[in-house]
C-alpha cells in the first residue's frame, strides 16, 4: 500500500523559509514522478513543482520560480520542497503527490496526473 506523509509545515513571517518533506512507503521513488501541490481556502488546488523519477527534470509554477526548490532523495524515499522568500500568498495546505510507477505526466502540474496523495501539511505566512 502506497503511503505519503508530509511534514515540515508551520508558521513563518514573510521573507522566511520552510522545508517540507514527504516520506513515501510502499514503493520505491526512483521510478516515480512526484510533485507538490497546494490549496488555499476558497481556491482550487494548484501545482507548485514536479520532479521526475531520478530527480533530473524539474518544473515549477511561475508563482514560485526562483524561490522554491524541489528535490528527491531516492535512497530515503523522500521528496522535499525548500521554500525561501515566503510570501503571505504562499499560505496554503501543501500536498505531496505521486504518479503511477513508470508514468511521466504530460501535465506535471495538473492534479489529475497523480494517483497517490498525502494528507497535507499547513504553511502559514504572515505579513
Amino acid at each position: 500500500q502506497v503511503q505519503l506523509v508530509e511534514s515540515g509545515g508551520g508558521s513563518v513571517q514573510a521573507g522566511g523559509s520552510l522545508k517540507l518533506s514527504c516520506a513515501a512507503s510502499g514503493y520505491t521513488t526512483t521510478y516515480v514522478y512526484m510533485g507538490w501541490f497546494r490549496q488555499a481556502p476558497g481556491k482550487e488546488r494548484e501545482g507548485v513543482a514536479g520532479i521526475d523519477g531520478r530527480g533530473r527534470t524539474l518544473i515549477y509554477a511561475d508563482s514560485v520560480k526562483g524561490r522554491f526548490t524541489i528535490s528527491k532523495d531516492n535512497t530515503k524515499n523522500t521528496l522535499n520542497l525548500q521554500m525561501n522568500s515566503l510570501k503571505p500568498e504562499d499560505t496554503a495546505m501543501y500536498y505531496c503527490a505521486a504518479a503511477a510507477a513508470g508514468i511521466t505526466p504530460l501535465a506535471p502540474l495538473s492534479d489529475y496526473e497523480y494517483d497517490y496523495w498525502g494528507q497535507g501539511t499547513q504553511v502559514t505566512v504572515s505579513s
